[in-house]
This record gives C-alpha cells, sequence and structure tokens, in this order.
C-alpha cells in the first residue's frame, strides 16, 4: 500500500483517503421517559424510532448521516417530520468514531448530571425545527428545493476542483463528464476504471495507469490523489504493523479479501483499530477498514441473514449462502466477504485461477506474442517501454496524426489471444501556439 493511502476514517494532518461512510456522524438518543441514552438504528413506517444498546457490539447497526453538505439538515428536518411522538426524545449527533464512548458520557450524565455534562451534551444537541420555520421552507420554490437536493449528494461541488492539477495530469473536466467519471470522483469515490495519466517527476514526464479519488484537506478543499497500478499486492511489506501469514496471502490472492480482523497501527497516534484488508482489484493497492465502519444489511439478494451469519460477515470472514436469487430470477449458491474497497459484501470468485491462466499463457505465447506484437501502430514507431507494456497486454496511450496531419490521441492494447490490435479514441491532443 502507497504511503499516501492511510487507515479508513483516520485524520493525519496530512491528507488521507476516506470513504463516504467515513464521513459520518451517529444520531444518539435520550428516551426521557426511560431516561436511558441509545443509538438510533432506523424509523419503520409508523413513524416508531427503532434503537439499539450503543455499544461496540452494535456499531454495524448504527444509523448514520453524512457531515458534510446541506444532506444534514434536510435529512434531520425530515426526521423530525417523520417521528412519531417528537416531543418524548432528544436527539444528539456525534461523531462515528466516538459515539460508543459519547453514549457512556451522555448516560454519566442523565444518571449523574453536572454543569460540566450539560454543557457537552447541549453541544451535540439536535433541535427540532419550528413548526413555522418548516412551514416556511415548504413553501420554497420546488425547483430550488430539488437543486439543494442534487447538491447534496456530492462532498464537492466542480468549481472547488483543482482543474491545473488535472490537467497536468492529461485530464479535463469534460473528458471525465464524457466517460461518466466526474459524479462518483465529487461524491468522494475512486474512479471506477483507470486512466492514463501524466506525472511529472522534476522535468521526467512518466504515464501510467491509474484511479483519481479526491480527498479533502484540512481546510476542507478537494486534493487529487493518484492511485497507481501494481504488478502485485505488496503482500512482502509490512502494513501498518501487519506482518502477512501464508494463509493471509493466499485468501488475498484468491478472493481479494483477507478473511479475517487484525489490529493495525495507526500511525499518526500508535493506536490499534481492528481492521480488515481487502485489494483494489484494479491497482492491487491493499486497502484497510476498520470493524466499526462494516455494516451488514439484512439480506442479500433474497436470502434473510441471521445474527450468526451478519457476525461472521462483520469478523472478515468468508460466509456460504445457499438460495440465493440472481436478477434473472435463477437460484444458486455461493461465498460472500465483506470487501474493504468496496464497502460492502460481495461474491466471492478465485482470482488465483484467472491469475494461474494469465500467466501460463505469457509463457506459452512469450516468443510469438515477441514477433505478432508490432512496433509501429498507425505509422507511430513505440518507444521500449511503449512497447514492452504493449506486447504484454497492457493498454498503451499513444499521440497519433491523421491522413490530414490532425492530431489525435487514445490508448492502444493488444489482445494476446488473437493478436489483434484494440484502439480507443482519447480527446484530441491540445497545442499551444
Amino acid at each position: 500500500m502507497s504511503e499516501e493511502t492511510l487507515i479508513k476514517n483516520e485524520t493525519p494532518k496530512q491528507v488521507t483517503q476516506e470513504a463516504p461512510e467515513q464521513l459520518s456522524d451517529v444520531l444518539l438518543v435520550l428516551d426521557r421517559e426511560k431516561m436511558k441514552i441509545q443509538a438510533v438504528k432506523n424509523i419503520d413506517k409508523d413513524g416508531k424510532m427503532e434503537t439499539v444498546d450503543p455499544t461496540g457490539k452494535n456499531q454495524s447497526e448504527f444509523l448514520r448521516v453524512d457531515k458534510h453538505g446541506d444532506f444534514v439538515t434536510n435529512f434531520l428536518s425530515n426526521f423530525w417530520r417523520q417521528l412519531k411522538n417528537p416531543t418524548q426524545f432528544s436527539l444528539f449527533k456525534v461523531s462515528a468514531d466516538e459515539a460508543v464512548e459519547k453514549a457512556k458520557d451522555f448516560q454519566k450524565q442523565v444518571d449523574n448530571p453536572t454543569p460540566k455534562g450539560e454543557k457537552e451534551m447541549k453541544k451535540h444537541e439536535v433541535k427540532n425545527e419550528p413548526e413555522k420555520e418548516q412551514k416556511q421552507e415548504n413553501q420554497k420554490d420546488m425547483v430550488t428545493t430539488q437543486t439543494a437536493q442534487e447538491k447534496s449528494e456530492y462532498r464537492f461541488q466542480p468549481e472547488q476542483v483543482d482543474w491545473e492539477t488535472m490537467k497536468n495530469l492529461g485530464v479535463s473536466k469534460e473528458y471525465l463528464e464524457k466517460r461518466n467519471l466526474l459524479e462518483p470522483l465529487l461524491k468522494g469515490y475512486k474512479t471506477n476504471e483507470l486512466l492514463n495519466v501524466s506525472i511529472n517527476f522534476g522535468g521526467v514526464a512518466v504515464r501510467t495507469d491509474a484511479r483519481l479519488a479526491l480527498q479533502a484537506d484540512q481546510d476542507g478543499k478537494p486534493v487529487v490523489f493518484v492511485h497507481g497500478v501494481r504488478k502485485t499486492p505488496e503482500l512482502h511489506r509490512e502494513f501498518f504493523g501487519h506482518s502477512f501469514t501464508d494463509e493471509d496471502k493466499k485468501n488475498i490472492l484468491e478472493t481479494g479479501n483477507m478473511g479475517r480482523i487484525v489490529d493495525l497501527k495507526n500511525p499518526r497516534t500508535g493506536d490499534m483499530i481492528p481492521s480488515i484488508i481487502s485489494v483494489d482489484k484494479l491497482t492491487n493497492e491493499l486497502i484497510a477498514l476498520r470493524t466499526s465502519l462494516i455494516k451488514i444489511p439484512n439480506e442479500i439478494k433474497g436470502v434473510q441473514l441471521n445474527d450468526e451469519q451478519k457476525q461472521t460477515l462483520t469478523e472478515g470472514k468468508p460466509l456460504y449462502l445457499e438460495g440465493i436469487t440472481s436478477t434473472k430470477g435463477a437460484s444458486f449458491n455461493a461465498k460472500c466477504s465483506y470487501n474493504a474497497d468496496k464497502n460492502y459484501v460481495e461474491f466471492l470468485f478465485d482470482r488465483s485461477n484467472n491469475n494461474q491462466q494469465s500467466q501460463n499463457n505469457q509463457q506459452n505465447n512469450q516468443q510469438s506474442q515477441t514477433q505478432e506484437a508490432p512496433r509501429t501502430f498507425r505509422g507511430k514507431d513505440l518507444t521500449d517501454e511503449q512497447y514492452n507494456k504493449f506486447k504484454d497486454g497492457q493498454t498503451v496511450y499513444v499521440e497519433l496524426k491523421d491522413k490530414k496531419d490532425q492530431p489525435y490521441q487514445g490508448y492502444i492494447t493488444f489482445n494476446k489471444e488473437n493478436g489483434k490490435n484494440q484502439f480507443r479514441v482519447s480527446k484530441p491532443v491540445q497545442r499551444t501556439r
């Protein structure tokens, strides 16, 4: 794993990788009749609040709300309106990673009130909107409300992005929009496909395939992160204090998930954090996710999960399910596991077979590939670096000219199975005059 990526949900001084689930708060509630602090789980169709004990065991069931944008205000406003008996409860919004400890502190305050404890609870209390203000809000123009809701889905706005840096990487706003990659970036996700980017090291430009992401700096401004492709996951090195066992390596290479919980050391604080580890299957980058952020669904493709099955998935272990219903209505059985990179439960497939087959194909066809892969593409001589990647089946970026001597650019890939070239056009090359 590269140095720029740290354990998820950490906020060290330098910029770190965070998933949307990490940028969240948890709602704690005080039931004035029972005088007990609970964590909010949901509101049912009858307007009754569902809660759970605010313990580490139940963290996966806590209702989380986004910390950023107008979404918090809109969500809480709707929450109050749906609640059947709002006057019976007091709500408190706390950071997800502090929820359990805050709940303990709040319960102590409820049991034995102190001025200091009262001040702390008021700091986190979520006030219900007065009815008059709610009516005024409802009378606003529908278009304006809709626009606000659409904006609230995004962590960043396009105008916040440093497009000059993007340009230096060879990526433009128009290009991202055309490829449907801008929206996930603004929502805080990595691009869901690889991009060919240019990185400048002291005047030497290097082109590489990578996934891009936007992460907030200390001032909340988006910073561009480049997640480059690695040949293989770096399992021979320590990963935040964890040394991979042979079994760990086998699981990651076969399924993409390690299959168990380990304590990882936060490099900033030294704290040991229970986490699961997966691999980004596009870049081979190792990704860690603290277990407190794992949220297991009640149902997977028509199969209702019991508490024991949920616990298995929460611990990062694989789970075998029977009677799963596919999108086409067919029934099948399969193993599944929680993926730290994707932040959801995925079905497991043996990646080692594909890797082995790919290696066998490369060994069997290495000599013929050297002869079949052309050194020239559409009149353009490939450099040694380009050709070595091209003949191995990797995607290579090229700048070309058409018959009218007009520049254009794209990506070429050599199909080692059929010996054919695949070409994908990119945007025209911009020339300065």
